[in-house]
């Protein structure tokens, strides 16, 4: 996004200039060899992990996290200003959060779906990364089609008690709360199913056992977590029995922002991703590439290629401003589902080019010292297809773009 046509607030203006500043005192400095670029994309050793957990910590006491949110909440009480403090880490390349799932789908869905006590006692450790959250979606059998939740959360006394199966669960080895949908009605799909807030890790180990699932990249990223008789206090349902689907929903409006815009109440920086830096990458990684005796630089196809890459960037960039235009979108999703589809794909092929700019080098890998930037481009290269997938994949955005946006008939 281009900030400087942007007419800002003295709030704004003062806030930015408190970034600016901050940020020239307190950048955290490179982060641990192989910390993924991409948060949820990429497993966190400990010592990856304790980094970025400190940095976001360091951030929240920064004033640079959470800003939007109520001061009762554990936020900075301001105005619009989150954007404005994500766009300055990005600029000047500080690391990612260590996960989204809190920062940019449990707050956002607990301040619209919780009580007052349940935002007093979650916002705020979310935020400053005292807690860290994971996601309790997508099943065996309920990915694509979500309402297909089979793990059952049956009423006992005072709470729940929840037994089933989530599965590519992010972050799941590191944290101690889950947003988990569960079936608590068999008799009904969509209105059988309720939203709770999970306890989880220590103190929960003979209940919930997480078992780590090794990737393309040969990383352990995403998890199994397994529940067997996990007691729930009934304080910790979000919203109303059987309401699950709906507040699902708005958790999915703020995980398909995350790839495209901006939301309401997102609580800080989640990526630095090739996307963010087309232009510049590709055209510096170009030139340090050699090629035929020259550099890849010097390939007009190459040159070419890259040009419609940053095309490509610049009007995603430049369609995400509209978001910011009140009353100029006919449906509030449009530019989520857009912004989702048409990101994760460009990232793709950013990524993809990057292999064909550095050739044979582009199978070096972490552990290779030689391996141009460190290995991020065949990394990112083979993370890129679980952004395509996560969130729902391209095939059924492009559906629901169809059907809920264009109101163009069901696929057959």
């Amino acid at each position: 996004m281009n900030d400087k046509v942007r007419v800002e607030t003295p709030e704004q203006m003062e806030f930015r200039a408190h970034c600016i500043e901050w940020l020239s005192k307190n950048h955290p400095g490179p982060a641990p060899a192989g910390t993924p670029r991409q948060a949820g994309m990429g497993h966190l050793n400990q010592e990856q992990f304790d980094f970025l957990r400190g940095w976001q910590m360091s951030a929240y006491d920064g004033g640079l996290v959470g800003c939007d949110f109520p001061k009762e909440c554990g936020g900075g009480g301001r105005t619009n200003c989150q954007q404005i403090a994500n766009e300055e880490m990005q600029r000047i390349g500080t690391p990612i959060f260590p996960g989204l799932t809190a920062l940019l789908m449990a707050a956002a869905t607990i301040m619209t779906h919780g009580t007052e006590e349940q935002k007093k006692r979650f916002i705020g450790p979310m935020l400053s990364g005292e807690e860290i959250w994971c996601q309790g979606f997508s099943e065996p059998n309920a990915g694509s089609d979500l309402a297909n939740q089979q793990t059952f959360a049956e009423r006992k006394g005072d709470g729940w008690v929840v037994n089933g199966s989530k599965i590519w669960t992010s972050m799941g080895e590191y944290a101690s709360l889950m947003i988990l949908i569960c079936r608590t009605d068999r008799s009904h799909k969509h209105k059988g199913l309720t939203y709770f807030i999970c306890p989880m890790g220590a103190g929960h180990e003979k209940s919930v056992e997480v078992r780590p699932l090794v990737k393309i990249t040969g990383e352990t990223g995403f998890n199994e977590v397994f529940f067997t008789n996990h007691e729930i206090p009934d304080e910790y349902r979000l919203d109303e029995v059987g309401k699950g689907w709906a507040v699902a929903m708005t958790t999915l409006q703020h995980e398909r922002g995350a790839a495209g815009l901006v939301m309401p109440f997102s609580g800080g920086q989640v990526s630095k991703s090739a996307i963010d830096t087309a232009a510049t990458s590709l055209i510096d990684l170009a030139k340090r590439s050699p090629r035929n005796g020259k550099t890849a630089a010097a390939d007009p196809v190459l040159r070419d290629r890259i040009m419609q890459l940053v095309i490509r960037q610049a009007g995603q960039s430049q369609n995400g401003r509209r978001g910011g235009v009140k009353g100029l979108l006919d449906h509030p999703m449009r530019l989520a589902m857009q912004g989702k589809v048409v990101g994760t794909e460009i990232t793709q092929d950013v990524t993809a080019l990057a292999l064909e700019i550095v050739g044979a080098y582009s199978t070096m890998f972490f552990a290779d010292k030689n391996a141009p930037d460190g290995g991020q481009w065949p990394h990112e290269y083979l993370n890129s297809f679980g952004n395509t997938i996560a969130a729902g994949t391209s095939e059924i955005q492009r559906n629901q773009l169809g059907e809920r946006i264009l109101g163009m008939p069901k696929t057959k």
